[in-house]
């Protein structure tokens, strides 16, 4: 545990961020399974669910809690998915 005030801040400071992060993260995990659950379903109308899902990446990505890289990956998997469904 440290001594000095700005460390015990820092450490206050750093688990309220990370809490955060972590609420953001499942946030975008949870859209993502509910958009797989869509496209196995009904890939017809998955595109509804694919403009939300890619929403919440992208508030993901500018508040920093991904890359956004990462992010552009993963929407553009998300797309060769219900693309890849629509098709078949």
């Amino acid at each position: 545990m440290p001594n000095i005030q700005s460390a015990k801040k820092r450490v206050k400071v750093s688990e309220k961020k990370n809490l955060q992060n972590r609420i953001v993260k499942s946030g975008v995990r949870t859209s993502i399974k509910k958009f797989d659950a869509a496209v196995a379903a009904d890939p017809q109308n998955a595109q509804a669910m694919l403009s939300s899902t890619v929403a919440a990446i992208d508030k993901a990505a500018v508040k920093g809690v991904i890359h956004k890289n990462a992010a552009n990956r993963k929407k553009a998997r998300l797309a060769k998915q219900l693309n890849k469904a629509a098709a078949v």
